[in-house]
C-alpha cells in the first residue's frame, strides 16, 4: 500500500469529517460500480468508490447471484436478438445488443482469469452463463478493485452531487454511517452505479436500492428514460425475500381449496397470480420438477432453498403460500438516460451504469432477473470507467481549483424549518406502488389517483429537511422513492398502450404509432416527452 493510500485509510477511520480529492468517483459498489472503478483505475487515475453498504456484500447480486446473457454462437445470437426485440416492444437497438454481448464475453473470460469458480457444463467446459455464486463474484470484484488502487469507502451513502460554476458534476457528498459524520469527494468525473429502486419491498438484496442515483442525477439536470417499465414483481414464498423465479417453471399453483390455477406462459404468470392474490391466498408446489433435476438445483441456487430449510418444508412435495414482491426498476429497464457509447449522461462529468441507467438500449421494455441486466452491468461499468478516466485526464489539474457546491434539495435544503418524518413518507409511497391493482394493473384513473397523492408527498418533503444528521439518509431515500414513483407513473400515464412489461388495462394492445421511448425528468414539475432522436432511427416496425 502506498503512503497516499495509507493516509486515506487512516483518514477514513478518523472521527472527523472526511474531505478527499479524486479523478473519478464511483457511487455504488455493485457489479457495475466495481467494473467502472476497476477500468478507471487501470488507466492510472485516482479513483474513490463509495458504497451505501459494504462493497462486495450489499446489493441484489451479492445476495442472490445471477445468470448472465452470454451467447458466443452467432446463430444463437441472431435468434436471441429477434426474440429480445419482440419481447421488449421493439425499443432496443441491435448495435447495443451486439456490443453488450461482445463486451460481456470478454469480461467473463477476465473473471475466469481472476479466479471466479465457474461451474462446468456437460462437456466439462466453464459454464460462463452462471454467476450464481453472487457473494464470491462480488468478493472477487472487491479484491480486484482494491488491487488496482481504488480507495473504497464502505457504509458511506452519497446524498448529493457537487457541481462547479458551469454546472458540470464535480464530486459528491454524503454521510459516514458508522462514524456519524459527513464525507465529501471532489472529483473530475462521477459514475452513478447506485442501482434501481425496489421501494424497500423486502425483495432479497434490495434494501439499499431506493432510487438515490435517479434523484441525484435529476437534481443536476439529467434526463430519465423508460421509467414506465418499472413494475416487475418477483415470486417468493410468503414469509421470505428470495425472488429467484427460474425453478417455478416446474410449479403447480393452487387456490387455498386445492383448485389448480392455469398460469399460461412464463411471462403471463405474475399477472395471473397477482389477480388471484387480490382475492385470496395462493399456494405453490414444485411437484413437477424432474427427479434428476432436484439434486443439481440445490448446487446451482442453494439460497433458493434456505427459506424452506429453515422452517422444514420440502417444496417438491409440500404446498407453501406465495406472494409477489415489487422489484421495480431493479428488474425493470428504466433509468438515467445515456447519450453515447461511453454511458455518459447529458450532464458534463456524469456517467450512469447498471440498473441506475436505462437498459432500453439492450432490453427495450422488458427485462428480468439477472441475464441481460447482469451483462449490461459489467459492460456499461467497463465503458463508463474507461470514459470517466479519459475525461478526468483531459480536465487536468485545473479541475482541482474549481469552486463547487452541493446541489441536493429535498430532505437536505429547504427554506422551511419543518422536519421530515421519513418513515411516514416511505409508507405512503409504498401504498401507491406496491399494490398490484395500482402498479401492475394500470389504468388512467388509478395512475392519476396515485399521482395526486405522490405530488402532494413531494411538496411535503420538498418543503422540509431532515431533523438531524442521523435522519439524513432516510430522508433522502424517502425523497428518492417519491421522485421515482412520480416519474414511473407520469410516463405510464402518457404511454397509452401495453408494451413490454408496461400493461394498461384500458389500453391492452400494443400501438405501432407509439414505438418510441419516453423521456422524463423534473422535480417540482415532472415532464414527459417522446425521445425524438430514437424515433428518427431505422427501427424494426410492427
Amino acid at each position: 500500500m502506498s503512503a497516499n493510500q495509507l493516509a486515506l485509510e487512516q483518514q477514513s477511520t478518523a472521527a472527523s469529517d472526511l474531505d478527499l480529492e479524486a479523478d473519478v468517483l464511483v457511487i455504488g459498489g455493485g457489479p457495475a460500480g466495481c467494473w467502472a472503478a476497476h477500468n478507471a483505475a487501470v488507466q492510472g487515475v485516482r479513483v474513490v468508490l463509495v458504497d451505501k453498504g459494504y462493497c462486495g456484500s450489499s446489493g441484489a447480486t451479492a445476495s442472490g447471484g445471477t445468470t448472465v446473457w452470454y451467447i458466443p454462437n452467432a446463430e444463437q445470437r441472431e435468434t436471441a436478438f429477434v426474440g429480445r426485440q419482440a419481447l421488449g416492444g421493439f425499443l432496443s437497438e441491435r448495435s447495443w445488443m451486439e456490443r453488450v454481448l461482445d463486451r460481456t464475453h470478454t469480461n467473463l473470460y477476465e473473471l475466469a482469469n481472476w479466479g471466479y469458480p465457474f461451474p462446468s457444463d456437460e462437456q466439462g467446459k466453464p459454464y460462463y452463463s452462471s454467476l450464481q455464486q453472487g457473494a464470491e463474484y462480488m468478493r472477487l470484484m472487491r479484491k480486484q478493485v482494491k488491487k488496482v488502487g481504488v480507495q473504497i469507502l464502505d457504509h458511506c451513502p452519497a446524498l448529493e452531487l457537487l457541481v462547479d460554476t458551469e454546472g458540470a458534476v464535480a464530486g459528491a457528498a454524503g454521510v459516514r454511517r458508522q462514524v456519524g459524520d459527513r464525507w465529501q469527494v471532489r472529483a473530475k468525473a462521477v459514475v452513478i452505479a447506485t442501482g434501481g429502486c425496489a421501494f424497500l419491498s423486502k425483495a432479497l438484496g434490495c434494501n439499499v436500492l431506493t432510487g438515490d442515483g435517479y434523484l441525484m442525477a435529476a437534481e443536476v439536470g439529467a434526463t430519465l428514460s423508460g421509467m414506465e417499465f418499472s413494475n416487475v414483481y418477483g415470486l417468493t414464498p410468503a414469509w421470505a425475500s428470495v425472488t429467484k423465479g427460474a425453478y417455478y417453471r416446474w410449479a403447480t399453483f393452487t387456490y387455498e381449496d386445492g383448485t389448480e390455477i392455469e398460469c399460461g406462459n412464463f411471462h403471463e404468470r405474475a399477472a395471473i397470480i397477482a389477480k388471484a392474490l387480490l382475492n385470496q391466498p395462493v399456494y405453490c408446489s414444485l411437484d413437477q420438477t424432474p427427479e434428476q433435476a432436484r439434486v443439481w438445483m440445490r448446487t446451482i441456487q442453494h439460497n433458493f432453498f434456505l427459506p424452506f430449510d429453515r422452517i422444514g418444508i420440502d417444496p417438491f412435495t409440500q404446498r407453501f403460500p406465495i406472494t409477489l414482491r415489487l422489484e421495480g426498476t431493479v428488474r425493470g429497464t428504466g433509468g438515467i438516460q445515456i447519450v453515447d457509447d461511453s454511458c455518459a449522461t447529458s450532464v458534463p462529468g456524469l456517467y450512469a451504469v447498471g440498473d441506475a441507467a436505462t437498459r432500453e438500449l439492450v432490453a427495450g421494455g422488458h427485462s428480468g432477473g439477472g441475464s441481460i441486466n447482469a451483462a449490461w452491468a459489467m459492460s456499461s461499468g467497463y465503458w463508463a470507467g474507461e470514459a470517466a478516466g479519459k475525461y478526468a485526464k483531459a480536465l487536468g489539474n485545473r479541475a482541482t481549483q474549481r469552486q463547487v457546491r452541493g446541489i441536493g434539495g429535498a430532505g437536505i435544503r429547504s427554506q422551511s424549518s419543518q422536519t421530515i418524518a421519513p418513515q411516514e413518507i416511505i409508507r405512503a409511497v409504498q401504498a401507491e406502488v406496491l399494490p398490484y391493482d395500482r402498479n401492475l394493473f394500470r389504468t388512467e384513473e388509478g395512475l392519476n389517483d396515485s399521482l395526486e397523492r405522490l405530488h402532494s408527498l413531494w411538496r411535503e418533503i420538498r418543503s422540509a429537511v431532515a431533523a438531524n444528521d442521523q435522519a439524513l439518509l432516510s430522508a433522502r431515500e424517502a425523497a428518492a422513492m417519491v421522485a421515482t414513483a412520480r416519474w414511473m407513473y407520469s410516463t405510464a400515464l402518457v404511454r397509452r398502450e401495453s408494451r413490454g412489461m408496461h400493461k394498461r388495462q384500458d389500453y391492452p394492445e400494443q400501438d405501432p404509432k407509439q414505438q418510441y421511448r419516453l423521456l422524463s425528468g423534473g422535480l417540482d414539475h415532472v415532464w414527459v416527452k417522446p425521445d425524438q432522436q430514437f424515433a428518427s432511427k431505422e427501427l424494426v416496425r410492427l
